[in-house]
């Protein structure tokens, strides 16, 4: 069996690299895991869905009390776009980048998310530094929240927790409001270079560009009904997940996924409609392996450090979400700053 190299944290956390998991998972897993390729059969189901519905609300073919329900139809399947270029864009489905390109433009465009932004805050950033300091996608620490305006407004404003329920915001516009956000602050926060965040600009420009169209070519009142009120299905949708994957978990000062990362379950229907967007530990300790996989990874997982690996309902984690803090006072603890309340992270 591999060595498995355990480091102590400076708050006392022994800590194990995704590297060593790696290394231990390997000789008992498949040599190479295969692609999922036959999950590109669910971007034509998922554009079937999207162009009918647009048609049919466009031209008025239902009766007004049909058009919100096809807006959530809309929705899901916007989402459902979105779990597959999240795969593809990883490289589990298909190997070629160009085809990935195409795939990320696909899933994206109702988020307006360019390709060439995601790649480098999502599979770059985010997922060699999982709940670590510079971690795009983190909450704030309390130091950060104190002397950022920004922090405090998204923490006691938008954020679920403390039991507000305008923190329901962060679900159905979070993806929307972040994607904008490291857009405009990519080469700030060296996420992109001065050209690579041009591209991503013309690349959502195109983005708008198309929408723009579909607008003029729909009329404002079923543009509301093909894109705004779907947008807002995604978005719920999409963050429920994003929420959960680390926002209840430790912060950490190297990449341990068992740590920093939370698996959550749904039902057999969800999990394969989402992809196993759910299986987010075994994502952070595989990245690159579709999630069809993932089974088979949690269980070795299970088996081999049952107390540190971490997963519970989608259900269970947003009512935890819901009732607990986003800043983190201490690695361990998060802090309501609103209420003086601390909770202990997972």
């Amino acid at each position: 069996m591999a060595r498995i190299e355990v480091l102590q944290s400076a708050t006392g956390t022994p800590l194990i690299p995704r590297a060593s998991y790696v290394r231990a998972l390997r000789p008992d897993l498949a040599a190479d895991f295969a692609r999922a390729r036959s999950r590109l059969l669910f971007v034509p189901v998922h554009l079937a869905i999207i162009v009918t519905s647009v048609i049919v609300i466009a031209y008025g073919l239902v009766p007004w009390f049909v058009v919100p329900l096809l807006s959530l139809v809309i929705g899901a399947s916007f989402a459902g776009l979105t779990f597959v270029a999240h795969e593809a864009m990883h490289g589990g489905i298909v190997r070629n980048k160009r085809v990935q390109f195409v795939l990320g433009f696909l899933g994206f465009l109702p988020f307006l998310v360019s390709p060439r932004l995601w790649t480098s805050w999502h599979n770059v950033d985010h997922h060699a530094r999982a709940n670590l300091p510079d971690d795009p996608d983190a909450y704030p620490t309390l130091e950060h929240y104190k002397r950022s305006g920004g922090a405090r407004f998204a923490c006691d404003m938008f954020s679920l927790g403390g039991g507000r329920w305008r923190g329901v915001l962060s679900l159905i516009l979070g993806f929307s409001v972040q994607s904008a956000a490291q857009l405009i602050l990519a080469q700030r926060t060296n996420i992109l270079t001065a050209p690579q965040q041009r591209r991503a600009y013309l690349e959502t420009g195109l983005m708008v560009v198309i929408w723009g169209v579909i607008a003029a070519l729909v009329g404002f009142v079923p543009f509301l009904f093909v894109y705004a009120v779907p947008l807002l299905v995604a978005n719920a949708i999409v963050m429920a997940f994003i929420l959960t994957n680390h926002s209840l978990s430790p912060r950490v000062e190297i990449n341990d996924p068992l740590v920093s990362s939370l698996t959550v379950t749904t039902p057999r229907i969800i999990e394969w409609l989402t992809l196993g967007f759910g299986f987010h530990v075994e994502h952070h300790v595989f990245p690159a392996m579709s999630t069809r996989h993932a089974p088979a990874v949690r269980k070795l997982l299970q088996e081999r450090w049952p107390e540190r690996y971490r997963s519970m309902s989608l259900v269970e984690a947003l009512r935890r979400l819901h009732q607990s803090a986003r800043v983190y006072k201490t690695s361990t603890t998060l802090y309501d700053p609103k209420t003086d309340v601390e909770y202990a992270t997972l």
